[in-house]
């Protein structure tokens, strides 16, 4: 049985019909859908170094240089198999689309390879590393790799219309920043955390669970995305633009180097900031997993995004998706600078990250709805869609960005003195870090995202699309229509 035969099966086609995006369509294919595998991904974006480091006590491992390496050398990996499978959407050729078929494989792919990363067997250090190192790229350079470029294509593919467009672009980062901000944000530093402790048990308990409902709920995102833009060339004999070409296309337009640029800035940013979350409340703002502090800068993060949600776009029509976001950023530099006034002190760090966090709002809720813009305007400029290959970068990026911060990170916890704490009676004892390693874990969460918000503000400065964007899509349905005569 061939590809397309096979999609054309009524059991693996879209729930949905018409031209038109249904609320059916928002709650589930763009809210519930990816909240499982999402959900798994910002839950090991915050502790999944806290395992390697706390739990299993990699710390030392090769004289730090383990996990230090490890991830950013992971990445090369993860690099490749981004481009490739890039390459491989956009070549895809079926009924339900060309991005959407991937979400259906990589289901049972996320759910899998998530358990096994924590599954690490009880044996020797050369076992357990290779154990690691071999479940790291699984879960990351080929199951997520998948699922999150064909996720991440859902919105630029569901539809040209740019309000309905911008209202999924909504939807689809409530899914992140909501649903996952309420478990991994508050649920699992008030609750969780303290009880796992350095429990290897309860922690493979509680990330099986984590892992296996991202199985269903994909299947959810699955059923209920349409890709409207790759049906309007259902049939058509245009083949992708060789990579070469799409290369060249890509690097000499402005729009496209500039909302690539920010997207890495912005994503190593966060990264530092998370990966270094956890130990900043244990060891510089509270104390090791007292279940309030954590909770505490996670809740006042959050207000500002639950606002958002009826905020954000409302704004981003009236004055722009760029200005808005352009001025947001604004308000997160300052924020950052405020808590570095006084990192130790909670109500200035809270002060700081409320405002932080209202400036990060515009970026949150609008980015896939500019970078469906871009790769409209792409459309114009070349006449054959980018997608697949702008995926490819989009995750390249993501993934590189999380191994460098996590090595770089990590490198500095083991030069700086880092001390795991353990599991003494039946208890987790932590110990009291040194001074450099206090302010190694104060910079990467507090001055780094300042620095990256201020070059963020000028990039956005070039970033003018939405100028051009209903001109050049009006011209892209022209040239169709010219075409089906």
């Amino acid at each position: 049985m061939n590809t397309q035969s096979l999609w054309e099966k009524e059991a693996l086609q879209t729930r949905l019909t018409g031209g038109q995006v249904t609320r059916q369509e928002k709650w589930l294919g763009y809210l519930l859908g990816p909240a499982g595998a999402l959900l798994l991904n910002a839950v090991l974006a915050t502790y999944l170094n806290v395992y390697y480091t706390d739990v299993l006590g990699l710390t030392g491992v090769w004289g730090g240089a383990f996990l230090g390496l490890f991830p950013i050398v992971s990445k090369v990996i993860d690099a490749v198999t981004n481009l490739i499978m890039g390459q491989i959407i956009d070549r895809t050729r079926t009924r339900e689309g060309k991005a959407r078929p991937w979400l259906l494989l990589s289901a049972p792919l996320v759910a899998v390879t998530g358990i096994l990363m924590f599954t690490v067997p009880n044996a020797g250090e050369t076992v357990q590393v290779v154990w690691v190192m071999l479940s790291y790229n699984l879960f990351y350079s080929f199951a997520y790799t998948i699922y999150n470029m064909s996720h991440g294509l859902m919105v630029p593919l569901s539809t040209r219309d740019t309000e309905q467009r911008g209202s999924l672009s909504v939807f689809t980062n409530v899914a992140t920043v909501m649903i996952s901000g309420i478990i991994v944000a508050l649920i699992f530093p008030m609750l969780v955390l303290p009880a796992l402790g350095v429990d290897k048990s309860k922690w493979i308990l509680v990330m099986g669970i984590i892992s296996m409902l991202a199985l269903p709920l994909t299947l959810v995102e699955y059923y209920y995305t349409k890709e409207r833009i790759t049906e309007e060339s259902a049939g058509s004999a245009a083949q992708s633009l060789p990579l070469r070409e799409q290369l060249k296309a890509v690097l000499t337009d402005k729009y496209w180097v500039v909302i690539v640029l920010y997207f890495f800035v912005y994503t190593f940013g966060s990264n530092i900031k998370n990966v270094s979350l956890v130990y900043y409340c244990n060891y510089v703002l509270g104390s090791y997993n007292d279940g309030v502090t954590q909770t505490m800068v996670s809740v006042i993060g959050g207000i500002p995004m639950g606002i958002g949600i009826f905020a954000v776009w409302p704004l981003a029509k009236k004055f722009g998706k760029r200005n808005v976001t352009l001025a947001g950023f604004v308000l997160y530099v300052l924020g950052g600078i405020v808590c570095l006034v006084d990192p130790r002190n909670m109500v200035v760090v809270l002060i700081g990250q409320f405002i932080k966090n209202i400036g990060g709002l515009p970026c949150a809720y609008v980015f896939a709805a500019l970078m469906a813009d871009v790769l409209d305007h792409m459309e114009w400029k070349c006449g054959r869609r980018i997608d697949g290959f702008s995926a490819s970068i989009q995750s390249v990026i993501l993934t590189v960005c999380m191994g460098l911060s996590n090595g770089v990170f990590n490198l500095l916890l083991s030069k700086a003195g880092y001390i795991a704490p353990e599991l003494v009676g039946g208890e987790t004892v932590a110990a009291v870090q040194n001074a450099a390693t206090q302010s190694a874990i104060a910079g990467c969460f507090l001055g780094v995202e300042i620095v990256t918000g201020v070059i963020v503000i000028v990039l956005l400065a070039f970033l003018s699309v939405e100028k051009v964007i209903h001109k050049e899509q009006a011209e892209i349905k022209a040239r169709q229509e010219n075409t089906g005569r």
